[in-house]
């Protein structure tokens, strides 16, 4: 908005003066009054000039900014409107003409006696005459807009009557502004989102995009800075709820324009402190490939569709990225939750010189089949403030704001920790955010802590185990999960999730070249996350679950520290009187407020060489399987980044979900068989009755 901007406004001699911004409190008391009164008179402005400890000149510009803007803003939605009512209009045009074209005489089977070629063609005239002058008025409105005359615009290409729907529909985006109307971009049907995007942004929908983002931009800001009456703490567990009502009335959307009859809502705020510097994570969230690598346990894809706008030189300030910039995948740890997939807008602006937002908003991308959304989900205006504090440290304030259909219901095991919001809300990605800020930081401190062990012969051996780790995990998380890319096959299995079965061939680097069998289930354990976390990561009780092992103890030869929680760590293992002297366990655990992970794979011993030497790991072939422990969701005390008590100790149970990836066979052509099924299906059964008893629960 303007009047939040830094103006240069000239005074009396012809100096350039400098403005400052408007503070929130300041700008919210103007927009208050404004919706009473446009066009205050003088006794008003000096009250709110007392009130704001503003000059009354300023109170006077900003009135005269917002009543600029609001016009601006009416023209366009009239733009939008005419522009609507054309497309309309010109589609009718087209079904007749059809109509007249296909139609045939009852009795005779030809053309019907009165179908006068000439009238015909003059009642088309006269259509063309009418639709020409609608479309000369939206013409001159989109110039004003636009700034420039709509002819120096690219030709709009045909639309395609077989795929066109007649209607108007009155359906609202909630990413832009309420005093946009979406004709433009959407049309009535059953589609969940907006109008269908080309493959390529033209001149005619950037403006369009980018209103839309600096309109999600404006509600982001106001929703996190906001507190009550629009967020009021929870008294079970003191999270922050979206009061639905308020927000409705806050952004003068209704009901029906928000939420469609079939969907809920999942809203949620949370923030922490992070070790990484501001500007930093600013470039992490816009960069798609850094973004999947930032949270590898919560986004399974993610890339970028389309930068609309680079932003300033140096600086993200300003960036406009369409789609995870982006197109994301995000998924719970476990084959039995779908994932949810989005396409969107994600817009960064430095909003203060150590403050930055970075806010997303839905939009539909269909030109790519692998975009297509599983459901009408959407994300609302969603996004985070960064805050630079001294240190390298950053505050991060998160909203997470959804609407969700669920195609498929949710497993009976995991719809606690789904209903309850936890599993996508913003607790858990700002408690994985400070683990993994906390990781980079271990990544390049330059010494070795002292409570590594034995780790590597240098800080670059260090690092390079710490890659090759972090590959494992983001292997291990994009495989179990319920990805659009996986077709999990259910067989009888130990519970009543049963033994999913997938299979995918791998050709990249750094994986066994080949078919590899995917294998996992889940199960719930009345036992805190934390203790099982423990039991998994003691090398001491690997013996306990590890069928493999053949009932080896194991030894860690090497230790890295890889956060400031004791758990959160990488281990190089070794097996005793195994005979295997040539084989290693490449071990890292994961833990933090909303769940742990632990991954494993064997490594040969030449290879651990050549990474423990500095080299590139990116070669060494890794298997990885493993573990993931999530709270139930059955009680959320103690749960949020936020929260000083134990996170792990206050839920009722845990969902674990156990994962192998077996290399079937090393033929491309190789097909699921009945022995391969046999085996991963008592691999499993006899590792989850195992796990059950060392935890004295056999009977679950």
């Amino acid at each position: 908005m303007d009047s939040g901007d830094e103006q240069d406004v000239p005074d009396s001699q012809g100096r350039k003066k400098r403005y400052h911004r408007h503070t929130p409190r300041q700008i919210q008391e103007l927009e208050s009054m404004f919706k009473v009164c446009p066009h205050p008179d003088e006794k008003q402005r000096k009250q709110l000039s007392r009130d704001l400890g503003l000059e009354p000149r300023q109170i006077k510009f900003w009135f005269q900014n917002r009543r600029t803007q609001m016009k601006a803003q009416q023209e366009r939605a009239d733009n939008c409107l005419l522009r609507a009512e054309n497309d309309k209009i010109r589609c009718e045009n087209i079904a007749m003409r059809e109509a007249l074209r296909n139609v045939i005489c009852p009795s005779c089977g030809g053309p019907p006696p009165d179908d006068d070629p000439y009238f015909d063609e003059q009642n088309l005239r006269m259509e063309n005459a009418k639709l020409k002058e609608e479309l000369d008025r939206v013409s001159s409105l989109a110039s004003k807009y636009l700034g420039r005359p709509i002819t120096q615009l690219p030709p709009v290409q045909p639309m395609s009557i077989s795929s066109l729907d007649l209607s108007v529909g009155g359906y609202s985006h909630p990413g832009i502004s309420p005093s946009l109307d979406l004709d433009l971009l959407c049309q009535s049907s059953s589609s969940a989102f907006p109008y269908p995007f080309p493959a390529s942004m033209s001149e005619l929908d950037k403006p369009l995009m980018v209103e839309m983002a600096t309109g999600a931009m404006e509600e982001v800001i106001r929703v996190v800075q906001t507190d009550e009456p629009l967020w009021v703490k929870s008294g079970s567990d003191g999270r922050d709820i979206l009061q639905l009502e308020t927000y409705d009335r806050m952004f003068q959307r209704s009901a029906r324009q928000l939420r469609f009859s079939d969907t809920r809502v999942e809203a949620s705020r949370d923030s922490a402190l992070v070790v990484m510097n501001a500007v930093t994570l600013v470039d992490m969230f816009m960069d798609a490939s850094k973004w999947g690598e930032l949270f590898p346990t919560i986004v399974s894809k993610a890339r970028t569709v389309e930068v609309l706008a680079a932003g300033m030189a140096g600086s993200r300030s300003g960036s406009l990225v369409l789609g995870v910039q982006m197109y994301e995948e995000l998924q719970v740890l476990s084959p039995v939750v779908p994932t949810r997939d989005f396409c969107f807008l994600r817009y960064c602006q430095q909003i203060e010189p150590s403050v930055w937002a970075v806010a997303d908003v839905s939009v539909d991308f269909p030109g790519d089949n692998q975009l297509a959304p599983s459901s009408r989900s959407r994300r609302l205006p969603s996004g985070c403030l960064i805050e630079e504090m001294p240190n390298g440290y950053s505050k991060v304030t998160w909203v997470e704001h959804m609407e969700i259909e669920e195609k498929n219901p949710i497993h009976a095991l995991f719809r606690d920790l789904i209903d309850g919001g936890m599993a996508f809300g913003a607790q858990r990605w700002l408690a994985t955010l400070q683990r993994m800020c906390e990781r980079f930081a271990c990544l390049n401190v330059a010494g070795i802590p002292a409570r590594d062990i034995g780790v590597a012969p240098s800080p670059d051996g260090k690092r390079s185990m710490m890659k090759l780790a972090q590959r494992m995990v983001t292997n291990f998380c994009a495989n179990v999960g319920a990805s659009n890319g996986h077709k999990w096959t259910t067989l009888s299995g130990v519970n009543d999730v049963g033994v999913r079965v997938t299979l995918h061939k791998n050709t990249d680097a750094g994986q066994p070249n080949g078919v590899v069998l995917s294998a996992a289930t889940s199960i719930w354990l009345p036992i805190s996350a934390e203790r099982i976390f423990s039991f998994f990561k003691d090398e001491r009780t690997r013996t306990q679950w590890d069928v493999l092992s053949n009932g080896n103890t194991v030894q860690e030869v090497a230790h890295i520290t890889n956060g400031s929680h004791p758990g959160n760590c990488i281990s190089l293992l070794r097996g005793l009187n195994s005979g295997q002297n040539t084989m290693l366990i490449l071990q890292e655990c994961c833990t933090d407020a909303s769940g742990s992970v632990v991954v494993y794979s064997p490594v040969d011993l030449p290879a651990i060489n050549i990474v423990m030497s500095g080299e590139d790991p990116s070669y060494v072939p890794i298997l990885p399987s493993g573990f993931t422990i999530l709270p139930d969701g059955r009680s959320a005390g103690g749960y949020g980044a936020s929260s000083s008590s134990n996170p792990m100790g206050g839920s009722a149970g845990s969902l674990v979900t156990v994962a192998f990836q077996i290399l079937m066979s090393s033929l491309p052509s190789a097909k699921l068989n009945l022995e391969s099924v046999m085996t991963v299906n008592n691999l499993i059964g006899t590792t989850v009755q195992q796990i059950k008893a060392a935890l004295s629960c056999p009977d679950v």
